[in-house]
């Protein structure tokens, strides 16, 4: 008896994509992997998606779509961005790599171009030039993108050392810090011996950094108002 082939879609390949990602991050991700995980032959994919690429835009555009969806923000300019960046960072952290997606794609995508035009809109009201418009937007989502991967990579460091070593090598790291300097470690080995380094990839640290960006913003338009 002839073995039936399996029943897919786009749907299903995206789906499917997700999980892979998020099983064994995108350096491992491939077209043949996510062949073998559905049940079928890699070529087969094609058929869907031209590329890998193009099967990544899809994906960002996915995200992209899910963050515009979510984002319902009124107010000024401040309150907007803070809601975009808010809602830009939870989206992210739920999409295992969707940070990575969304750096390495084009705003090739309907969603995409959705969401980018979403961002200059919260912009609009402030007597900022057109492209100091774009430069806010452009600064602020390489924040959340930046803050999201470094999160991300932190908790991957940490699980690939309790797998290797079976616990985090803190001591050997205090030892190393104590046959160090004042000059070269002092301000270091004090953050890390009082837990200030615990602080990254926290909500509060998040916040702090987006009102150094609004902040900034704020100064800038008052300095063009004189």
């Amino acid at each position: 008896m002839k073995k039936q082939q399996p029943q897919i879609s786009e749907d299903k390949i995206l789906e499917t994509s997700w999980e892979l990602l998020g099983e064994e991050g995108i350096e491992k991700f491939s077209m043949r992997r996510l062949a073998n995980r559905l049940g079928i032959q890699a070529p087969s994919l094609y058929w869907y998606f031209k590329s890998k690429q193009n099967l990544y835009q899809r994906l960002a555009n996915h995200v992209s779509k899910v963050i515009l969806e979510e984002f319902h923000s009124d107010g000024d300019w401040k309150e907007q961005l803070t809601g975009l960046a808010v809602t830009v960072r939870s989206v992210l952290s739920r999409y295992p790599c969707s940070t990575q997606l969304m750096m390495m794609t084009l705003p090739h995508e309907p969603d995409i171009i959705r969401f980018t035009n979403r961002m200059l809109l919260c912009v609009e009201s402030t007597p900022l030039e057109q492209e100091q418009k774009m430069q806010v937007v452009t600064t602020l989502i390489n924040y959340v993108f930046y803050f999201v991967l470094d999160d991300y990579q932190h908790k991957r460091n940490v699980s690939a050392i309790l797998k290797d070593q079976g616990a985090i090598p803190g001591e050997e790291l205090i030892l190393l810090l104590d046959s160090m300097s004042e000059t070269d470690a002092g301000l270091f080995r004090r953050m890390f011996t009082n837990g200030l380094f615990g602080l990254m990839g926290t909500d509060g640290a998040f916040e702090f950094g987006l009102k150094l960006i609004l902040l900034g913003i704020e100064q800038v338009i008052k300095e063009q108002e004189k």
